[in-house]
């Protein structure tokens, strides 16, 4: 079990303005747990690790990282953000700073982790290349995004207003490679049999029912306010198959150890 983050006593909550996901609201429980899922499941590749979580945000992830990892720094681009992760997150070390030029030492971290992070960013290729930098050989970049071909459908530019560029699973693994990394897993998030449910319950789509009150600006209905506030991580399934019908692509990529990198 993850030992509980001690917690500052007063600390303000970060506003929810749809270019990152916080916990403990009902109406946001899907997508943040449909987020979490990368974190619990690839957990253990960052225990006794020196970890950097590169935007890290609201800061819930980092946090869940420090109760298995050696030491977590977190970056962030926003001062508030860091802030906040400051008061509330102590396990994690912030620094406020730009993912393009990471203000880390060359070879200082073991793992970097970016989740849901790189469709935001203007230069993914550099950052890429910053990530590749700051791991030490044999390192590992956990990263995760959403698939455009399910998130984003028929489109080149993508839905969300804050997303730059959207991503498919080649695409992202062309970067990486690009960057200088061997892709040694490409996984992806699927609903699970009790998501599934809920799309045949809510119209087809349970994604569509949320997104559909969330633009009419009006009270959901119960029935859909539950069905939210219920979702967990175990009501996803994080796999190798089927990847292009995935709804977040979610990959592993390793820095050549310096044995590898001898010509």
């Amino acid at each position: 079990m993850i030992p509980a983050a001690p917690v500052a006593a007063t600390h303000e909550p970060l506003p929810l303005t749809g270019e990152r996901t916080v916990p403990g609201i009902a109406e946001e429980n899907y997508w943040f747990r449909r987020h979490e899922i990368a974190y619990a499941r690839l957990l253990d590749r960052c225990t006794g690790k020196t970890v950097l979580e590169a935007g890290s945000g609201e800061g819930y992830g980092a946090d869940m990282i420090a109760g298995v990892a050696a030491r977590v720094v977190g970056v962030d681009y926003d001062e508030g953000a860091v802030a906040h992760v400051r008061a509330r997150y102590p396990r994690v070390e912030m620094i406020q700073g730009n993912l393009a030029e990471l203000p880390l030492e060359d070879e200082s971290v073991d793992v970097v982790v970016n989740f849901q992070v790189i469709e935001h960013l203007w230069d993914q290729a550099q950052f890429l290349r910053e990530c590749l930098r700051v791991l030490r050989p044999g390192g590992q970049l956990l990263i995760s995004t959403p698939n455009r071909i399910t998130f984003s459908p028929g489109r080149d530019t993508p839905l969300n207003p804050f997303h730059t560029r959207e991503l498919n699973a080649a695409e992202l693994t062309e970067l990486l490679v690009e960057a200088g990394f061997t892709v040694t897993e490409m996984l992806g998030v699927h609903h699970g049999a009790s998501l599934k449910a809920l799309d045949a319950k809510h119209g087809g789509s349970f994604i569509d029912a949320q997104i559909e009150r969330a633009l009419a600006g009006e009270p959901w209905p119960a029935d859909l306010t539950a069905d939210v506030a219920a979702v967990t991580i175990d009501d996803f399934e994080l796999r190798a198959g089927d990847i292009d019908a995935s709804l977040d692509l979610v990959a592993i990529a390793e820095k050549a150890s310096a044995a590898k990198a001898r010509p």
